[in-house]
């Protein structure tokens, strides 16, 4: 996958959150995690933008796990929001959630790979 194909996928990601909290019910709770999920569920497309243009390694890695954060909380609110019944589409939180496991996964992967880059970059092998 390109960079330019995972921010594509995060944006439509951002998308189908911001359409699902449209739908939730206007209960207290429906409506404060209606407004947490729309940041934390758009945020990693952002932040996704900035490491794009980082100022270092350690800058694209940081950048990069804000965007898994974000993802991991979108993840857990989306949870909570199919157990407490708040959204009766039930089919769009089920593919929702499986979205973001997977991105949650391309993340983990890519700061692994990330960090493994910076550390051979700052200590390459010696030559005995």
């Amino acid at each position: 996958m390109t960079p330019k194909d995972l921010e594509e996928r995060l944006i439509q990601f951002a998308i189908s959150i911001i359409k699902l909290s449209e739908g939730m019910n206007q209960s207290i709770a429906g409506k404060r995690l209606a407004d947490q999920i729309v940041r934390s569920g758009s945020s990693p497309a952002l932040n996704y933008g900035e490491a794009q243009s980082a100022e270092s390694g350690r800058d694209f890695v940081h950048k990069l796990g804000i965007c898994l954060k974000e993802l991991r909380e979108t993840h857990i609110n989306l949870r909570i929001i199919n157990g407490a019944d708040i959204h009766l589409n039930k089919n769009n939180i089920a593919n929702l959630i499986s979205e973001s496991n997977e991105l949650i996964s391309i993340f983990v992967k890519s700061i692994e790979t990330s960090k493994r880059k910076q550390n051979k970059l700052t200590n390459p092998p010696s030559n005995r």
